[in-house]
C-alpha cells in the first residue's frame, strides 16, 4: 500500500497506528453510494426507539457547548489520518437532550441516503465522541460526511457515520448496513476487528 497517497508510518508515530494500517498523504473519502447533498437549513435528526422521540434541527445543535477536538482517525480499508481537526458537539452533551429509557443498551445511526451503523451504548457514551460540523476550519463538506456526522475515534471509522439524521436507542444490537454484508459488529482498530468472524 505506500506509495503516492499512503506511506508507513515514522518510528515515533508507530505507536498511534493499529496493525495493518498505512498513514495517509491526504484524506481519502470513501463512500457507499450517491453523497447526499443536504443544507444545513433543510438538516433534522430524530430522536427515537428507547427514548423520548423528538426532532432536532440545526439550530438545536448549534444551541449545544461547542468544542474542538484532535482526532486519530482510521479507515477499515488499511489508511490512518493522525490529528484530524474538527469542531463539533460532544456526544455526552447531545445526551443532555434526550430521555432514555432504562432498558436501552444499543443505538443504530440513520443516516440521510438510508446507510445505518450501530454501536453499544458503552461505545456511544464516552467522552471522546462527537458530532462534527467542520473539519479543518471549514464546514464539513458533503463528502466527508456533511453537514453532521458523528466521530467515534476508538473505532474504525464506517461506525462514525457521515449524513447522520438519527440515533434510534434499542434493548438489543441491531445490525447495520456494513455488518450485515460481512463487517464486524464493532470494529476495534487495535484488534484488526475488520470482519465478521474475527
Amino acid at each position: 500500500m505506500p506509495g503516492k497517497f499512503f506511506e508507513k508510518p515514522a518510528a515515533a508515530e508507530s505507536d498511534r497506528v493499529p496493525p495493518g494500517q498505512y498513514l495517509a498523504k491526504g484524506f481519502p473519502v470513501l463512500s457507499y453510494g450517491a453523497t447526499p447533498q443536504i443544507s444545513q437549513d433543510k438538516w433534522v435528526f430524530k430522536i427515537f426507539g428507547l427514548a423520548k422521540e423528538k426532532t432536532l434541527g440545526w439550530s438545536d445543535f448549534m444551541a449545544l457547548p461547542q468544542h474542538e477536538f484532535t482526532a486519530d482517525f482510521h479507515c477499515v480499508t488499511r489508511w490512518s489520518k493522525l490529528d484530524v481537526k474538527w469542531q463539533g458537539i460532544k456526544v455526552l452533551d447531545f445526551m443532555k437532550l434526550v430521555e432514555l429509557e432504562r432498558k436501552a443498551t444499543h443505538i443504530l445511526q440513520h443516516c440521510y441516503g438510508g446507510y445505518t451503523t450501530n454501536l453499544t451504548l458503552e461505545d456511544f457514551l464516552l467522552e471522546e465522541n462527537f458530532f462534527a460540523h467542520t473539519l479543518d476550519g471549514e464546514a464539513l463538506p458533503p463528502d466527508h460526511g456533511g453537514p453532521m456526522r458523528l466521530v467515534v475515534p476508538h473505532l474504525y471509522a464506517w461506525k462514525s457515520a457521515k449524513w447522520i439524521n438519527g440515533i434510534e436507542f434499542c434493548n438489543q444490537e441491531k445490525l447495520g448496513f456494513w455488518e450485515k454484508n460481512g463487517y464486524h459488529r464493532r470494529g476495534e482498530p487495535w484488534a484488526e476487528e475488520r470482519y465478521a468472524g474475527r
